[in-house]
């Protein structure tokens, strides 16, 4: 059977994901997918958005994946500032998927949950329809607007199961999104495939120690990630006060790496906390200044506080940090605990003071930080590893397809033809 995963043969078959939240190759998560179904002889195409400081050219060939790109401004002011960018995300997508053409997949990866209507009329034209669930959309906006269970959240409840029912088949990041699209979205056990994140060891190899970067100290702390309103990065940064003032704690220095919304209000955070001298944002960095920093820390920082869509979403900062052998601090959420295992250490959820003390424990006990990141590269290497997430990917796929006629085996005239499911 074409596109099957035990042969990862997808000779003559096309593909084109849908991206809204980031661009590629930027969406390292998407990057993987891409270059996974190359590799597996699937043409791919992918449709996103500019971004800002890198993968700025309108359109690009990488590693044989054709990236079309498009301008778009981040949403600002609240809800109808998300309405704004999503609609303008829409109506390209719509416009370059026109210029793609016929495809035998079309696979669109939320938030927002509104790319099912593209890839609705890539449906009706013979594609197949993959969702790949990044985040739990109704969760998510209760996580970002304190408005309770209102009529837009209702809204978002509704594009979350239209796109669950036009979808062939799901990819879930764990098993806990696994189980929304089994029990929430109505989806069938044999279409819905787990798909983990995890990071490409061959760009993150530890390098040698810069003591420089520690300012001194004898200790650096390091948090990675974006830096949202549901990221916590404002819990890290009171901890680290109660760390200096509850602990007696100045041994550390840290440094805060990436962006985000929130990111000019947490500098401002730390200024007011008096942690300017001790506490550094870098911004987004390139990836080789990011293994600088992380071979360096001696803790890294997971303060994602517990909400309806932390505590059930795989954290890409804890994989990072596992990768690379950093001991991690983490509040006590479930995907959390499924990740790093004892890989971390846990404060209850949201408690900053024992946030703190755990830290302070973890500077005080070099073994057990090298243990720590031990478990982590063993995890990372064994049950968490791309390569199993290949293979699941290849599996979803393959169910997507299964006995149609490649599109680009007779063009877009007989994509009426082929058999649905």
């Amino acid at each position: 059977m074409p596109g099957d995963a035990t042969r990862g043969d997808g000779r003559g078959r096309r593909a084109l994901i849908l991206v809204e939240n980031l661009s590629v190759p930027f969406d390292r998560r998407v990057w993987q997918e891409c270059t996974t179904l190359r590799a597996a002889g699937w043409t791919v195409d992918v449709i996103c958005p500019k971004g800002s400081k890198r993968d700025t050219e309108p359109e690009a060939v990488i590693d044989g994946v054709r990236i079309h790109r498009y301008p778009l401004r981040a949403a600002t002011g609240g809800p109808a500032g998300y309405l704004r960018e999503y609609g303008s995300a829409l109506w390209h997508t719509m416009r370059l998927a026109r210029r793609v053409g016929p495809v035998d997949v079309v696979h669109a990866c939320n938030p927002p949950d509104l790319l099912f209507l593209p890839a609705l009329w890539l449906k009706r034209h013979g594609a197949r329809f993959v969702f790949d669930q990044h985040d739990l959309v109704p969760e998510l906006y209760l996580s970002r607007f304190d408005r309770g269970e209102d009529l837009l959240y209702r809204g978002v409840c509704a594009l979350e199961r239209l796109t669950y029912r036009a979808a062939d088949v799901v990819l879930a990041t764990n098993e806990s999104y696994r189980d929304v699209a089994l029990h929430r979205g109505g989806r069938r056990p044999d279409d819905v495939f787990v798909v983990r994140s995890a990071p490409d060891t061959e760009r993150f190899r530890p390098v040698p120690p810069e003591p420089e970067l520690k300012r001194g100290k004898p200790h650096l702390l390091c948090y990675l990630g974006v830096m949202g309103p549901q990221d916590g990065v404002d819990y890290a940064l009171r901890a680290l006060a109660k760390l200096r003032d509850e602990c007696g704690r100045t041994d550390w220095h840290a440094v805060f790496v990436g962006g985000g919304d929130t990111f000019d209000a947490m500098v401002e955070l730390s200024r007011r906390l008096g942690l300017s001298e001790q506490v550094e944002f870098t911004g987004r960095v390139p990836d080789a200044d990011l293994v600088r920093y992380l071979s360096t820390a001696d803790v890294c920082l997971s303060p994602d506080p517990r909400n309806p869509l932390n505590d059930v979403s795989t954290m890409n900062k804890v994989l990072e940090y596992m990768v690379m052998g950093r001991p991690i601090v983490s509040f006590d959420l479930r995907e959390a605990r499924v990740s790093a295992g004892d890989a971390a250490v846990y404060a209850p959820a949201d408690d900053e003071a024992r946030f703190a003390e755990l830290v302070a424990l973890l500077l005080d006990d070099p073994e057990k930080r090298a243990l720590m990141g031990k478990i982590g590269q063993e995890r990372i290497n064994g049950p968490l590893a791309w390569r199993n997430s290949q293979a699941s990917l290849l599996a979803a796929y393959a169910a997507a397809c299964r006995d149609d006629t490649p599109v680009s085996a007779g063009g877009p005239g007989r994509a009426g033809k082929r058999p649905r499911r």
